[in-house]
């Protein structure tokens, strides 16, 4: 598989990745009121990073954004935190992509091109890792309180957007890890002992491929001459 090829398929991945990221934080069912235990359940709860809801028998739902930042839960407040930087950072890992891939005419030499993709898949890996940690860190608080024999609250179960950022998170963190191979592919091209040896095996085969050619016409050239042959024979021959 060609350089090109491994950067196109790791951009791919990347920006898929991302886009699910980014998709997790507008998703409502972040936790799902459980059923488990209930005979009859008359509303379903569910909330996100952003606000709380609560869903009827008769399918209208009802949602209060939370009031104050500062009174939300630690955990909450961290998840947005590391849910934001993931955004971001995938945001900016696109464009040095964009810039350090060789399938584009922008981003200067061969050995600029590699450091700054580089770079690229470095922002992904960090974007894949807090969007991995805070998906973590928000399932590992529900199923802590659902397995707690002590909690009496509502319990909750894990929610539609937390698999959406996990499998986000692992797309981000693949392709990262391919644009930084990528790299020394890159230097390797561009280094001076790369383009030295790569003449010298050039101006090998062309020497070879003269000498054979050369060989070819002096061997086609040396043709027997037979037109003065008869001169030295004489007449009595043929008695």
């Amino acid at each position: 598989m060609s350089n090109m090829v491994r950067e196109i398929l790791a951009f791919i991945l990347t920006t898929s990745g991302w886009i699910l990221v980014s998709s997790t934080l507008p998703t409502d069912y972040w936790k799902v009121s459980s059923i488990d235990g209930t005979v009859i359940t008359t509303a379903t709860f569910w909330s996100n990073l952003w606000k709380t809801c609560v869903t009827d028998s008769t399918g209208v739902s009802n949602c209060k954004d939370f009031p104050s930042m500062l009174a939300l839960d630690g955990y909450i407040q961290v998840c947005r935190g590391l849910m934001i930087s993931s955004v971001c950072l995938g945001f900016f890992g696109s464009i040095f992509a964009l810039i350090g891939m060789k399938c584009t005419k922008i981003g200067g030499l061969d050995e600029t091109k590699a450091r700054v993709v580089c770079f690229a898949g470095l922002n992904f890996i960090c974007t894949g890792l807090c969007s991995l940690a805070a998906c973590s860190l928000y399932a590992h608080r529900i199923t802590s309180e659902f397995f707690d024999p002590m909690f009496v609250a509502q319990k909750y179960e894990l929610g539609a957007a937390l698999f959406i950022g996990w499998a986000g998170s692992v797309l981000c963190i693949l392709g990262g890890l391919i644009f930084c191979l990528s790299l020394s592919d890159g230097l390797d091209q561009s280094s001076p002992h790369h383009s030295d040896r790569r003449a010298f095996i050039n101006s090998g085969v062309s020497g070879i491929s003269s000498r054979v050619v050369s060989q070819r016409q002096t061997s086609h050239n040396r043709r027997p001459d037979y037109s003065n042959t008869s001169q030295h024979f004489d007449k009595n021959v043929y008695v």
